[in-house]
C-alpha cells in the first residue's frame, strides 16, 4: 500500500531517511524536507514518487544518474552537500565524545578522477560492456561517459571495452579493470579473471594486442605485468615514482594536494618525521622537504617504488623506508625514537594497533589521514586519552557526489 513520508535527513550512506513510529524508512536519491510516496519493503521505500522537491535539489549531470550506483548525491546543490559531508565527520567525532574545530569541506571539481574501477560483462547480445554496478544491485550499468572522470579516462572507454573482451573468455570470469591515469599514460590492472581455465594463451595474446592498440603504458593481471610499453610514472612532491602494478594512488590529484599540504604544514619545524602506511610515497617526499623521514608500509612493491624515486628528487632530507605489516608488527616507540612528528594514513579499518604504539611515543605532533571518519574517531580517542589534543579536522571530498568522506586531523601533545 502506497504511503507518503517527509524526509528528515540524509544518512551516512547517502540515502534519505523518514522517521516513522515503526522505525526509519530509507529512500534513495532524496533530500531533507522532501515529500515522497511509495511502498515500504523491509524498511526501504520502493517505486518512489517525488511529491514535493527540496529547493536544494539540482539537475543531475550524468546520463546514468539513478541507475548507476556511483553518484548517490549528484542531485544535491554544492553547499548543502559539502556541509553534509562535514556533518558526517562531526557525528563520527561526537560518538567518541570528541569536540574540535572541523573546517569546511574541501571540494574537488568534476572531471578530476584519475582512477576508475570498471566492471566488464557480456551484454545480452554477447558484446563486451564496461560500466559500474547498478544501485543496490549486481546488475551492470554500461558507462560511455562519466562526469567525475578525467576526460582522458572517459575518452579511453571504447578502447578499454575492446580490451575487456579478451578477459571474458570464461563464463565465471567477472573482470574489473582498475584504470589509472599516470604521467606516461594509462595503467590498467585487471582482477576477477579465472586464472586456471579462464585465460588461455590466445586470450593473453588478444589482451596484449588490444593494450598495444590502445597505447596503454602497462597492462597487468592481478599485479602481474602482461605488457609494458612505458613505465607508469607519478609525481609525489619533487620526486617521480614508478607506480607498482596494481599499486595504490589517491583517486583525485586535487584531493591529494589538499591532504598533503595540510600534513606538511602541521609538521613544519619537526626534526624527524615518521610516515606510516606510506604506500609509494604520497606524503613521504613532501614531508622530506621538512625533515628526515622514516617511512613504512606493508607493500614491498610500494616501498621499492618509493626507494627508486629517491634519486629523482633533489634537495630532500634523508628518507629511510621499510616494508612492514603495521597491523601485525606496528612500529613501537623504540622504532619511532627521535620522531617528533608522525603521519599515518591507514586503510578504512583504521590503525588501532599502530595508534596504540604512537600514543606511547614522545612525538609532539601526529597527523591522521583517513578515508573513514568512524575508525578515525576511534583511533583519535586513543591518542586523546594519551594526552594529545585534536587541534582541527579538515574533511576532503575526494569522491565527488558519493557518501564517502576523507579527512586530515592534526593532533598536538
Amino acid at each position: 500500500m502506497s504511503q507518503t513520508f517527509t524526509i528528515a535527513r540524509v544518512a551516512s550512506q547517502g540515502d534519505g531517511v523518514a522517521e516513522t513510529p515503526d522505525g526509519p524508512v530509507f529512500a534513495s536519491l532524496t533530500l531533507p524536507g522532501e515529500v515522497v510516496r511509495g511502498d515500504v519493503t523491509e524498511g526501504r521505500l520502493e517505486a518512489m514518487e517525488l511529491v514535493q522537491a527540496s529547493p536544494e535539489r539540482i539537475a543531475p549531470v550524468s546520463p546514468q544518474y539513478g541507475d548507476c550506483g556511483g553518484c548517490s548525491l549528484q542531485h544535491w546543490a554544492a553547499r548543502p552537500y559539502l556541509d553534509w559531508k562535514r556533518e558526517q565527520v562531526l557525528l563520527a567525532l561526537a560518538r567518541e565524545r570528541i569536540e574540535t574545530e572541523v573546517e569546511a569541506t574541501v571540494a574537488t571539481p568534476p572531471g578530476s578522477r584519475r582512477r576508475l574501477a570498471l566492471h566488464a560483462r557480456r551484454g545480452p547480445d554477447g558484446r563486451a560492456i564496461l560500466g559500474f554496478k547498478g544501485r543496490r544491485s549486481w546488475r551492470l550499468v554500461e558507462v560511455r561517459t562519466c562526469p567525475v572522470a578525467d576526460p582522458r579516462l572517459e575518452a579511453a572507454i571504447p578502447a578499454l571495452t575492446r580490451l575487456a573482451d579478451a578477459f571474458l573468455e570464461h563464463p565465471k570470469s567477472a573482470p574489473t579493470l582498475h584504470v589509472t591515469l599516470t604521467l606516461t599514460g594509462l595503467d590498467v590492472d585487471v582482477t576477477g579473471v579465472e586464472r586456471r581455465t579462464g585465460f588461455s594463451g590466445d586470450a593473453r595474446t588478444k589482451a596484449i594486442q588490444a593494450a598495444v592498440a590502445a597505447d596503454l603504458a602497462r597492462l597487468s593481471l592481478a599485479g602481474e605485468t602482461l605488457v609494458m610499453t612505458r613505465q607508469p610514472m607519478v609525481a609525489f612532491g619533487r620526486a617521480t615514482v614508478a607506480l607498482p602494478a596494481g599499486g595504490f594512488l589517491q583517486a583525485v590529484p586535487q584531493a591529494e594536494a589538499a591532504m598533503v599540504d595540510r600534513a606538511v604544514a602541521a609538521v613544519k619545524g619537526s626534526k624527524k618525521i615518521a610516515d606510516l602506511f606510506c604506500g609509494a610515497g604520497t606524503f613521504t617526499f613532501p614531508l622530506a622537504e621538512v625533515a628526515p623521514v622514516l617511512a613504512a608500509d606493508a607493500s614491498a612493491a610500494g616501498i621499492a617504488a618509493l626507494k627508486s624515486g629517491v634519486p629523482t628528487a633533489k634537495g630532500l632530507k634523508p628518507i629511510t623506508a621499510e616494508a612492514r605489516d603495521l597491523f601485525r608488527r606496528p612500529m613501537a616507540p623504540y622504532d619511532l625514537r627521535g620522531c617528533d612528528a608522525i603521519v599515518f594514513d591507514p586503510p578504512r579499518a583504521g590503525a588501532l594497533e599502530q595508534v596504540g604504539q604512537i600514543a606511547q611515543t614522545k612525538a609532539a605532533t601526529v597527523v591522521g589521514v583517513s578515508c573513514n571518519p568512524v575508525t578515525f574517531a576511534r583511533d583519535a580517542r586513543v591518542l586523546i586519552e594519551a594526552g594529545f589534543r585534536l587541534e582541527q579536522v579538515t574533511p576532503v571530498d575526494q569522491f565527488l557526489w558519493s557518501a564517502h568522506v576523507e579527512l586530515v586531523g592534526v593532533f598536538r601533545r
